[in-house]
């Protein structure tokens, strides 16, 4: 029969824990020890009863009768929840990447699994010095019960895009062809100047998208209109457009026979143009990417707003709807809150630097730490259940935990999602503060730091509330996760350092 882990750190440590919980209650048994509790009931009732006092009711009677039913209670748990009877392998589900990549969660693979024995684990792991692991029925059922809902639960949350990623990607692209980028700076000169100069001398009533069109070199607005480019041309020959008499009559020949395309030839040309160049300086993947996302544009917007966040990309103002509710300052804000606010936004600013690694750190470590307490709690489960007398009270509260522990994996994999698309939710398409830039109009700096601050501490604080409400149902859970904070404290403090030694830098 098979178990299913997430990765193989969560495989070797479930094995191991079960192997070793073997061992343990190998060990209750050849000293007599698991019996020890089945004379504690007998001692708690025959107290419970002497404590109520005589009646006109026959208390001896009563006693066996309790001791009974919880002995018989004992029996069915010691049978079902301790003794392992189970013979386990285990597999890993295996994730489909670029499915998961697209919905920002662990997708599984229609195989959905990845048996043990095609890899090199099957040889080393199946067994431990000739043990092989053995779980009680109750606990294998728990095992799948936990690994299904939870599987189900990750499955259930919406397939998204990680348009911080995304953008960050774009940012981070440049025209790497050295001519291409000294071609685009020529353009701006010879065209995009010109075209800006003219129009202003000329002042014309624009809309609000004309005026947010006129602010980069691929302006539509100027390309259509015979006024701009359809008047100015490149001021230096140029070797990819031949010499035209009826277009060039007056300007020098040279020897590589170039000539001087107009302004709207030398950007529009499908095959040799500056747009079509340009917009193969973009990754082909990221391009689909930002395709599959607007779905609802046009393709010859969502190329020209690529190339415009590389060769100008300077950012639309948002709309003037407040995105993120706060408490800080009075309302209508007077000096001294705005003097405050810059001040807590640059220390914020500067603290990103450690906090951010860091917490980048933690995440990395969360499901680590979560694949060790799943040991623990396995290798507790038959002391806890001995020193419980096997009571349906103690191994409800065990499974419970046990599942919660479990589920916890859900809300990590929730608190990515949620980190990797909210920028989306605010600003996508169809949102209230999407802006005329359908990919880069996002300028709203101050809350968008305080929100990745607030989305860091999402890792440890939904797994924490979910424990803690588990006390609702009246499941002492207690500090079962304290673990998760105790376990990342070293990684949070060895990342947080990285950034104070860049800050220190720039001091220096």
């Amino acid at each position: 029969m098979t178990l299913y882990t997430t990765d193989y750190l969560e495989y070797f440590l479930t094995l191991v824990s079960w192997i070793v919980s073997n061992g343990i209650w190998g060990t209750l048994a050849d000293t007599g020890l698991f019996a020890v509790p089945f004379f504690v009931i007998v001692v708690q009732e025959w107290l419970r009863a002497r404590a109520e006092g005589a009646d006109e009711g026959n208390k001896g009677m009563l006693s066996a009768y309790r001791i009974e039913t919880r002995i018989w209670v004992a029996v069915v748990v010691l049978i079902f929840a301790v003794l392992p009877l189970i013979t386990v392998d285990f597999s890993t589900i295996e994730f489909n990447t670029e499915r998961s990549k697209q919905c920002q969660a662990f997708v599984p693979t229609g195989e959905a699994t990845k048996k043990p024995e095609d890899t090199a684990y099957g040889a080393s792991f199946s067994t431990l010095n000739g043990q092989s692991a053995k779980v009680p029925v109750w606990w294998f059922m728990m095992h799948a019960v936990s690994r299904a809902v939870t599987s189900s639960s990750i499955a259930a949350i919406p397939c998204g895009f990680d348009l911080r990623q995304m953008r960050m990607e774009i940012d981070t692209t440049r025209v790497k062809d050295p001519l291409l980028a000294q071609e685009v700076a020529d353009f701006t000169r010879d065209c995009y100047a010109p075209s800006r100069a003219k129009m202003f001398q000329d002042r014309p009533e624009l809309s609000e998208e004309q005026l947010y069109d006129v602010s980069w070199p691929g302006s539509k607005t100027f390309l259509e209109s015979g006024d701009y480019y359809g008047t100015f041309n490149s001021t230096k020959p140029r070797a990819d457009w031949p010499y035209s008499e009826s277009r060039d009559e007056g300007l020098a020949r040279v020897g590589s026979g170039g000539g001087y395309p107009t302004c709207r030839e030398w950007w529009a040309d499908e095959t040799i143009g500056l747009r079509s160049r340009l917009l193969g300086e973009i990754e082909p993947t990221l391009l689909e990417r930002f395709t599959n996302w607007l779905a609802d544009r046009s393709q010859e917007e969502i190329n020209d707003s690529l190339i415009r966040a590389v060769v100008a990309p300077a950012q639309q103002s948002m709309t003037l709807g407040q995105v993120y509710a706060d408490y800080g300052g009075q309302v209508g804000h007077t000096l001294p809150n705005a003097t405050a606010r810059v001040a807590s936004d640059i220390g914020a600013a500067a603290g990103a630097l450690a906090y951010f690694p860091a917490m980048d750190k933690v995440r990395q470590a969360l499901p680590m730490v979560l694949s060790f307490i799943k040991l623990a709690m396995v290798v507790c489960i038959p002391f806890v259940l001995v020193m419980g007398t096997y009571s349906l009270k103690t191994l409800t509260t065990v499974s419970m935990i046990y599942f919660g522990i479990f589920f916890v994996e859900f809300w990590l994999q929730l608190a990515r999602w949620l980190d990797s698309t909210i920028i989306d939710t605010m600003y996508g398409s169809g949102a209230p503060h999407s802006t005329l830039n359908p990919l880069m109009g996002l300028n709203n700096a101050t809350g968008d730091m305080v929100l990745n601050y607030v989305m860091a501490a999402v890792f440890l604080f939904l797994p924490l509330f979910w424990i803690g409400a588990l006390s609702w149902a009246g499941f002492a859970a207690g500090g079962a996760l304290q673990g998760l904070q105790m376990g990342t404290s070293g990684v949070k403090d060895a990342g947080g350092k990285g950034g104070g030694m860049l800050m220190k830098g720039a001091k220096g």
